[in-house]
């Protein structure tokens, strides 16, 4: 097998990558990883995805089922929704159990419940294949710009191999712990963005109902302790009303159920991420779901009775 260079490393030529689930998220990572030189076989619930990518990627192929992606690649990432669709993809009909063997390594990329990940972990390390928890924060924009934080949960030398491959979508990789904990790690995640996003939409609403300009408000906290990515990423659409969804409430909604299930399970009191729980669901009942996660502001600004958008 020959070799080419890429962004200054050597990669083995068509070295297969399958990759599930091509939604907001795992279409531009499925881009970066062609455009590191990998070869790709793709499946989505949709085909819609898979042919748009076809029409782009030389050499891409299309797999029918979880089944076929893992007999056509010996890695295969998963990039869905919530666990139960990570149960489908693994465990039901023509699944991607069904195909895994000792050269398998399975790269799962959603955000889950670690339960899920370590029951995958076991299904797939039981016929001696390798298994990785290794969900992502970063949003749209950074899918995009291949500059996701990635943690990782695994064994070292799992880790290792499938470093490359996340070094093609992501900036930030840390290798957390063992299998389940990458899962733990994106849940403290979750926890700072949710609780961060309730921060500044109470800060723009308060400024906004003084009478000051949300625009003057986002200058000074950009320049103070009260700077965040959060801040960076979400605020300039905020004071606009503009929610057009990185991540959407909904997905990050079902992301606080499952860290609030898990800390009642161990112990761990999460008082505010409750409240922030609770302002999620009130954006979702109102048919704002399918908005950016920064559409929380909307559920504060009902409250106050007023509107930030000037």
């Amino acid at each position: 097998m020959g070799l080419l260079a890429v962004a200054g490393k050597e990669l083995a030529l068509a070295e297969t990558i399958g990759f599930i689930g091509l939604g907001i998220m795992g279409k531009p990572m499925a881009r970066n990883l062609a455009k590191a030189g990998y070869s790709l076989v793709l499946h989505n619930r949709s085909r819609e995805a898979v042919d748009e990518l076809l029409a782009e990627i030389p050499g891409s192929r299309a797999a029918s089922s979880p089944a076929e992606v893992g007999s056509l690649a010996d890695t295969i990432i998963t990039m869905v929704p919530d666990s139960p669709d990570v149960r489908e993809v693994a465990f039901g009909s023509n699944g991607l159990i069904e195909s895994v063997s000792s050269k398998s390594l399975v790269i799962d990329m959603s955000t889950i419940a670690t339960s899920t990940a370590l029951d995958v972990h076991d299904a797939v390390t039981a016929k001696g294949g390798a298994f990785l928890d290794a969900p992502v924060s970063g949003g749209d924009k950074g899918a995009i710009a291949g500059t996701l934080s990635i943690m990782v949960g695994g064994s070292d030398k799992a880790f290792k191999q499938a470093l490359p491959v996340f070094e093609a979508m992501g900036k930030t990789i840390v290798h957390v712990g063992g299998p389940g904990s990458g899962q733990t790690v994106k849940s403290c995640n979750q926890i700072a963005v949710a609780v961060n996003i309730a921060g500044l939409s109470e800060a723009l609403v308060f400024g906004a109902k003084a009478g000051v300009d949300p625009a003057k408000v986002l200058e000074v906290l950009g320049g103070g302790l009260a700077s965040s990515r959060v801040l960076e990423t979400r605020g300039p659409g905020m004071i606009k009303d503009e929610f057009v969804p990185g991540f959407r409430v909904d997905l990050h909604r079902k992301d606080l159920n499952i860290i609030l299930s898990t800390a009642r399970e161990q112990g761990s009191p999460l008082p505010v991420t409750a409240i922030v729980s609770q302002l999620m669901d009130a954006v979702s009942v109102a048919g704002n779901g399918d908005l950016d996660h920064s559409a929380l502001m909307t559920a504060i600004e009902a409250l106050a009775q007023i509107t930030v958008k000037q």
